[in-house]
Order: structure tokens, then C-alpha cells, then sequence
């Protein structure tokens, strides 16, 4: 099982920063519609080197959560995922203790990259430390579920199968290592609409793949071996109503990716690539562009860092 990674013991601080990356789902299969009307998936995400900052520090004449954001789109209120995760790990514990939290934003925002969702995560594992909670990464990822269907995959971070409503997590080690070149058009897809457009777009819900029921059986795999199987069920219904996303994706083709695709319901859309200087070039070849924010990082090679300062 993956652990959790600090630069020391875990000890009591009163000051810690974590960086919270971004994820991109290297197959995404929207299954069948669950009782509670949430749909079934199943994905292999991994996380990727754009990352957000979420800083913490307890404060002892306090009791209560202050949180600071530099995109003054997302509102320091109850109405945040970050200001939400440390409220709900406060109640959890029954403890009322003063925290400050600051939010540094890179990833963009309904993009399909879990930046919300790995804030979230980030708090928990910020405050884990804190506190000198020395929770598992089961009682982590627990505490995540009620605030996101994706919160849970970031504590099991760089890679895992994710199934459920995308609460059911299961690391999944990758061999190798590669670049990602993630295209942001410059706008957002609602998920909700997404799927709505999916439900009323598709005949069925298309069958299972050997090669999926594969990989959940194997105890570590390539990159090769995932890549073999890339697919996102958003695609046709995202694309046909953006068709800018289709050609992204054919651009990021042409550039030499081994797969490319949209991550979640979009609207970014990521190619693959062998190394360092490929994603470079194909970066460039987006440039020209002032509408798309376009990013090229690693894939991340370890868990979530929570680091004391």
C-alpha cells in the first residue's frame, strides 16, 4: 500500500505546506447508473507535476478556520472545498483549534483535473500533520469521500484504479516514467452537463474491456500496457458539442503523443509523451495561441509530500 511522504517523522508542527498535484485519467469509463444516481466508473488516474499550494498553520488564540486564496473566483468560505475538508476533519476529531490556510491556484479551474479535489486532500493530509492525527491512508481517504467523488484517489497517489462512484481506490504502481502536455482551452465543462449529454447521446453503456479486467489483476504495469487501453466515454458527446477539443487532441497526435484524450469531463485535453523534450516541442507547437493555458510536467513518482516549515 502507498504511504504518505514527509521529510521527517511525523511530529506536531505548527506550520506545514502541501503541494497538491493535478490528475489525469488515462481511461475513463462511465458504467451504469447507481441507486443513489450517481454513475458507476471505472479509471486509472495518475497525477501529474502542475500543482496547487495549500499552506496551514494552527493558531492557539483561535477557534476557527480563516482561509486566504489568490484567485479571488474562489470564495474563502463554506462554499470551498479547502475550507470544507479542515471543517470536516475538525468535526471528526471534536476538536476546535484556530487554522490558517492559504491556497496558491495553478491548476485551472473545471478542467478535468481535480484541482479542487486534491486541495481537499492536501488540507486533510495538512492537517493529519498538524494535529498529530497519524490517521491511515484508509481514515484519509474516508474523511475525503463525503466531500468529492475524486477527493479519495489523491491519498493513494501517483497512480490508481478508482471504481464506485470514484470513492473505491486501489494503488496501482506504474512502471517507467513520462511527460504530459496538458491543454487547457480557456473555458469549462460542467460535469454535470457532461453526463447528461453522455446519458442522452449514447445508445448503451458499451462492455467491459478484457484489457481493463486485466490490469486490475496485476500487481504492478508499464505504461505501454495502460496507454494500450486509453479511452474517455466523454469524448463524443464533449467533443461534438466543442469540437476545438477534438482538434486539440488530433494536434496533440500529430505531435508524436502515444495517446492523447480528454481528462474527466474535460475541458483539458493531455497528450503523452516518452520524455522531457518531445512534450517540450509539442508545447511550442500550442503557443501561438492566446486562448489555451498549456502546461508540460512529469507525472508525479510518489505520494502527496507534506512538508513542516
Amino acid at each position: 500500500m502507498t504511504e504518505l511522504s514527509s521529510e521527517s517523522p511525523p511530529a506536531r508542527a505548527t506550520l506545514v505546506s502541501v503541494l497538491a498535484p493535478a490528475k489525469i485519467n488515462l481511461i475513463l469509463r462511465i458504467l451504469d447508473r447507481r441507486p443513489d444516481g450517481f454513475h458507476n466508473l471505472w479509471s486509472v488516474m495518475h497525477t501529474v507535476g502542475l500543482e496547487d499550494e495549500v499552506s496551514l498553520q494552527l493558531v492557539p488564540d483561535r477557534s476557527d478556520i480563516a482561509l486566504r486564496c489568490d484567485d479571488g473566483s474562489l470564495k474563502p468560505d463554506e462554499s470551498n472545498l479547502v475550507y470544507r475538508a479542515a471543517a470536516a476533519v475538525l468535526q471528526r476529531v471534536g476538536k476546535q483549534v484556530g487554522i490558517d490556510i492559504s491556497l496558491t491556484k495553478h491548476i485551472p479551474m473545471g478542467a478535468g483535473l481535480g484541482g479542487g479535489s486534491s486541495d481537499a486532500a492536501a488540507t486533510i493530509i495538512g492537517l493529519d500533520r498538524l494535529l498529530d492525527l497519524r490517521w491511515s491512508l484508509r481514515q484519509m481517504a474516508d474523511a475525503g469521500r463525503v466531500l468529492g467523488s475524486d477527493v479519495s484517489f489523491f491519498f493513494y497517489a501517483p497512480c490508481a484504479i478508482v471504481t464506485g462512484r470514484g470513492d473505491q481506490v486501489k494503488a496501482m504502481p506504474m512502471l517507467g516514467s513520462r511527460w504530459v502536455v496538458l491543454v487547457n482551452p480557456g473555458f469549462g465543462v460542467e460535469t454535470k452537463w457532461a453526463y447528461q449529454q453522455l446519458s442522452t447521446t449514447r445508445t448503451g453503456v458499451g462492455s467491459f474491456g478484457e484489457s481493463h479486467a486485466w490490469l486490475e489483476q496485476q500487481g504492478h504495469v508499464s505504461w505501454e500496457e495502460v496507454l494500450r487501453g486509453a479511452e474517455n466515454d466523454f469524448e463524443r458527446p464533449v467533443f461534438q458539442a466543442y469540437p476545438a477539443l477534438r482538434e486539440i487532441k488530433q494536434q496533440l497526435s500529430a505531435q508524436g503523443a502515444e495517446a492523447a484524450l480528454l481528462s474527466g469531463s474535460g475541458a483539458t485535453v493531455f497528450g503523452v509523451f516518452k520524455d522531457e523534450a518531445s512534450a517540450l516541442n509539442a508545447k511550442g507547437a500550442f503557443q501561438a495561441d492566446s486562448r489555451l493555458k498549456v502546461f508540460a510536467v512529469p507525472v508525479c513518482s510518489g505520494p502527496i509530500v507534506c512538508r513542516a516549515q
